[in-house]
C-alpha cells in the first residue's frame, strides 16, 4: 500500500511520458499501455533460435526452423519475447544510438513481463563491444541490460555478471546490411574467453537477435572454454528476410 501511494506521488510530481506517443504513460516506465499492446509478441517461433514461424493449430508444438534443422547453432535456445518491428526498433534506437540510458528499466521490464525463468543459470555474459566502439558509444547496452535484469529478477540475484570474461579482440565491420554468411565470416575468431567455464550454465545477453551470427560466434568461444549449457537472452528477434 505504501509503495503504491509512493509511486502515485512520484508519478504526479515527475510524470513519465510514453517514448512512442508522447502522452503521459501513467506507469513507472516511459511506455503507455495502449502503445505496448501495439507491439507484437514473439509467441510462435523456433524453439532453438526463436525465429518467428507461421502460426500452427497445435498450441504446444515444439518446432524447429529449417536453418536449425540443417545446421543447429552452438547455443541450446534463444529467449526473445518480442518481435523487432517498428515500435520496438524505435525504443532500441533511442536507447543505443541516442544514449537514452533511462530506457534500460523499461526494456528489462518488457523482457521480464513475457518470460518465466524456470532453470537457473550460473552466469550472465553481455555481448562485448570492441573497446573503440564502447568508447564511441559511452556504454555497452548489453551490460546495462544484464545489470537491470539482475536487479529486477529475484531468480538472478545470485547470478554472476561476467562482463570481463569475454573480450572482442578485433573490431568487426558493421553487421547491418550484410548476409548471414558474411556475418559469420566477419565474426570468425572475434571473441576470446579469459577463463575456463567448466560445465557452467551461461546466458549470453544482447539487445536484438538478427541472424544469430554474433551469438553463435560467442557461444562457440564459450563452448570451447568448457561451458555446459548456453542460452541467448535478448529483447527482440527479427523476422526472416522477406517474411
Amino acid at each position: 500500500m505504501v509503495n503504491k501511494i509512493g509511486s502515485q506521488l512520484l508519478d504526479a510530481l515527475f510524470p513519465h511520458h510514453c517514448a512512442l506517443c508522447g502522452l503521459r504513460s501513467h506507469r513507472e516506465v516511459p511506455l503507455c499501455r495502449p502503445c505496448e499492446l501495439e507491439m507484437p509478441v514473439n509467441r510462435c517461433c523456433c524453439v532453438r533460435c526463436a525465429l518467428p514461424l507461421l502460426p500452427t493449430d497445435e498450441a504446444t508444438a515444439q518446432r524447429l526452423c529449417g536453418q536449425c534443422l540443417q545446421a543447429p547453432p552452438v547455443f541450446q535456445r534463444v529467449i526473445a519475447p518480442w518481435l523487432y518491428e517498428e515500435y520496438f526498433a524505435h525504443l532500441i534506437h533511442r536507447w543505443k544510438f541516442q544514449r537514452e540510458q533511462y530506457m534500460t528499466p523499461l526494456l528489462a521490464t518488457l523482457w521480464q513481463d513475457q518470460v518465466q525463468l524456470q532453470e537457473p543459470v550460473d552466469m550472465l555474459v553481455p555481448v562485448p563491444l570492441h573497446w573503440r566502439r564502447r568508447w564511441q558509444r559511452g556504454f555497452n547496452q548489453s551490460e546495462l541490460l544484464c545489470r537491470q535484469l539482475q536487479a529486477s529478477c529475484p531468480e538472478l540475484s545470485t547470478c554472476k555478471i561476467a562482463h570481463r570474461l569475454v573480450t572482442r579482440r578485433r573490431s568487426t565491420a558493421a553487421q547491418s546490411g550484410i548476409s548471414a554468411r558474411q556475418r559469420a565470416s566477419n565474426l570468425k575468431g572475434a571473441f576470446t574467453v579469459s577463463k575456463p567455464c567448466d560445465n557452467l550454465r551461461i546466458a549470453i545477453v544482447d539487445d536484438v537477435l538478427t541472424t544469430g551470427a554474433t551469438a553463435n560466434a560467442l557461444a562457440s568461444a564459450l563452448s570451447a572454454a568448457g561451458a555446459g549449457h548456453i542460452e541467448v537472452w535478448c529483447l527482440a528477434r527479427t523476422p526472416a528476410p522477406g517474411s
